[in-house]
């Protein structure tokens, strides 16, 4: 049976000429190694794992809520000792992956590291001593979106249900890294969330405590926005840039600061557009489909209205 099996693989491949795709293939990734400074030299991998951060990511959800995301044979016995060989393997399995990171950066990026694997040690030894901090914004975060839903039934209920709690998980881990010095990580991280939840936060992106996305699909928040305490958005919104500044070149200059700010206590409603570095003041509520591009004053609200025959208008109401 296994020689039928060895027979037919071999006819299917006679049928499609892989020889000759299989080494076009290779000239093209050739090209693109040449094109961007690449190599082909025979070692270890030059970048990191998306598959790999995938199983820490895992990992990672798994040891700060065992019991609920954790393997469901777990015990409450049994708790600690889960949490405390998960952590082991992941963090190890994270510096692996950190130090290619940090090797690429010298070698492509032309990142002055002088010593790669000590810089990773040093990242993920404060990334796990973060660990503490991290459950207590994500619990702060459960704790709002509870509080916030009335569909919500319980603590337990949004933890393992809600895109908006899944993708902060995803955030408070990667901004972390991203903060810390590992981006590569944070943004493979931060990819892994949008890809399951439709919400796009940049790793860069400083969210306070309480945060709370509600349903969550279409959210877009730039790697420079700032948001605050307790605030609240709703699906489709975005926080983006309302232009990129380029250099004589006409190549985006990056790490401007370039998209919102959003202050203490501020809910954004479902399809609003805020673009640029504009402040939306402590307490203000944007209505749904608005555009905004200015200030907004703290305790205000801003809505859209339809007059008969005339376009919508933006209008501000302020407390």
């Amino acid at each position: 049976m296994t020689g039928e099996v060895v027979v037919l693989e071999m006819q299917d491949a006679a049928l499609f000429d892989l020889d000759e795709i299989v080494a076009e293939l290779a000239e093209v990734r050739s090209d693109w190694r040449r094109s961007q400074g690449g190599t082909a030299e025979a070692g270890g991998r030059e970048l990191p794992s998306r598959a790999q951060i995938a199983i820490i990511v895992e990992g990672l959800q798994g040891a700060l809520f065992p019991m609920r995301l954790g393997p469901p044979d777990l015990r409450p016995e049994s708790e600690n000792y889960y949490v405390g060989h998960t952590l082991d393997t992941v963090l190890q399995d994270l510096l692996a992956q950190v130090k290619i990171e940090l090797q690429w950066a010298v070698r492509y990026v032309g990142q002055d590291l002088p010593d790669p694997d000590a810089g990773a040690l040093r990242i993920t030894r404060s990334f796990a001593s973060a660990l503490v901090d991290i459950r207590r914004l994500l619990d702060s975060d459960i704790v709002a979106a509870f509080a916030a839903d009335p569909a919500a039934r319980s603590a337990d209920e949004v933890l393992l249900c809600y895109p908006g709690i899944q993708c902060m998980i995803h955030h408070r881990i990667a901004h972390r890294l991203h903060r810390l010095g590992a981006p590569l990580i944070a943004r493979l991280i931060a990819e892994l969330a949008h890809s399951a939840t439709g919400i796009d936060i940049h790793p860069g992106a400083q969210i306070g405590g309480s945060f709370f996305v509600d349903h969550g699909t279409g959210v877009v928040i730039g790697a420079t926005a700032i948001i605050g305490e307790r605030v609240q958005l709703f699906q489709a919104v975005t926080l983006g840039a309302k232009s990129f500044p380029t250099d004589a070149t006409g190549a985006a200059i990056k790490g401007l600061p370039r998209h919102p700010i959003v202050e203490d206590d501020v809910v954004i409603y479902s399809g609003a557009t805020i673009l640029g570095r504009v402040t939306i003041g402590q307490g203000a509520v944007i209505g749904g489909n608005v555009w905004i591009t200015e200030d907004v004053p703290a305790g205000a609200t801003v809505s859209q209205a339809r007059l008969s025959g005339v376009a919508p208008q933006v209008v501000r109401i302020s407390a």
